[in-house]
């Protein structure tokens, strides 16, 4: 199989969907790859660790999707590369459809097969291509919450670990999962102090358990949120449900009940947010006031530390990369459901049941596309 990586051209973004060590290994299975010149650049490789892993460097990333059979990115393909995509041809990166009706109907429109990182799941039931980048964004929140906590960046001007004799920040973390957990963690390091909110009483056990009473635990009922919402300084949403559009867990009408200048972080942007008031931003201009509440929104955080971000996620992509090519997507779904639940879009078809419900599309069985 021909595999190809273009450069990712989404605002502010520095991953790159193939290390040199995944092309290496690429190419010991017996494919070629295609890198388009400067893809690894952001995330410290060169054009020649590439070369001297056996790939070949094209300079326009239309020769990238022009050769390929498989183009493995990061992000979402932006609209400029969607109108480059093909029948036949197997898209493999984060994609986000719910929130994104537009990338859906190019997606479609192209006749490609797309399978989506986000939505592979694991034996656990986990999300195995989603939770690298999880564990990065959910110890980057609480380093940007306390930077837009900031005074000049518009925040209240708290300290997250306080001083002698004046106390920490207050920081809420909505949702104990993965994104949640190492937020708690890293806010908690920081010495804030830190309330997880969720919904499972085992996950709250464990967090318990686990962390010792490093932060505190608390059900996320509405009427506990809406407490601890107004009494927090910083509020990390990390509510995810997989493949679908975020809970709209915080109203507006709610950031009047909150104190002035107060941080939110909404790490679940990528499937549309789980505040009311939440957009999403750029690295560029990541920060906005709403009601006098500060919002810091950008829908690729990983990539603010692009080196880790594309190492981590490569370790985790890269047996699914090999099997798809070895195989062929079809023989490789066949052979494991849980890369097969990856499948969002194939032939101008909707194959995601919780995409088709967000956007109001009809959905066509992966099981029947297979056949």
């Amino acid at each position: 199989m021909h595999i190809g990586c273009p450069t990712e051209i989404k605002a502010q973004e520095y991953r790159v969907g193939l290390t040199p060590n995944a092309a290496r290994e690429a190419v010991a299975n017996g494919h070629t790859v295609s890198v388009q010149a400067g893809a690894g650049k952001g995330a410290g490789f060169e054009d020649t660790d590439y070369i001297a892993a056996g790939a070949q460097v094209l300079d326009t990333a239309e020769e990238v999707f022009a050769i390929a059979d498989m183009i493995v990115k990061v992000k979402e393909p932006q609209a400029v590369e969607r109108k480059m995509l093909r029948g036949g041809q197997l898209l493999f990166t984060y994609l986000h459809l719910a929130p994104d009706p537009e990338q859906t109907h190019d997606l479609l429109e192209s006749g490609c097969t797309a399978i989506a990182y986000e939505t592979v799941t694991d034996p656990a039931g986990g999300l195995p291509l989603l939770a690298p980048m999880s564990e990065v964004a959910g110890r980057l929140a609480p380093q940007v919450g306390a930077w837009t906590l900031q005074k000049a960046n518009g925040g209240r001007g708290v300290l997250m670990g306080g001083v002698p004799g004046v106390g920490p920040a207050k920081v809420v973390v909505i949702g104990g999962g993965v994104v949640g957990t190492h937020a708690a963690r890293v806010a908690a390091g920081m010495g804030a102090d830190v309330t997880v909110l969720d919904r499972s009483l085992p996950r709250m056990r464990y967090l318990d358990d686990v962390f010792s009473g490093l932060f505190k635990t608390s059900y996320a009922s509405a009427g506990n949120t809406a407490e601890l919402v107004a009494e927090a300084d910083m509020v990390v949403g990390a509510v995810l449900i997989p493949g679908a559009a975020a809970p709209k867990l915080v109203t507006r009408d709610q950031l009047s009940t909150m104190k002035p200048s107060a941080a939110i972080v909404d790490v679940a942007i990528d499937q549309g947010g789980c505040f009311e008031t939440s957009r999403a931003t750029t690295h560029d201009d990541p920060i906005y006031d709403v009601d006098g509440i500060m919002h810091y929104c950008v829908a690729n955080m990983p990539g603010a530390v692009a080196r880790t971000s594309t190492i981590a996620l490569g370790n985790a992509t890269m047996p699914f990369m090999l099997a798809l090519a070895n195989k062929g997507w079809r023989q490789a779904c066949t052979d494991d459901p849980h890369l097969m639940a990856g499948l969002n879009v194939h032939a101008g078809k909707l194959t995601y049941y919780a995409v088709g419900k967000a956007l109001g599309i009809d959905v066509v069985s992966p099981n029947l596309v297979l056949k």
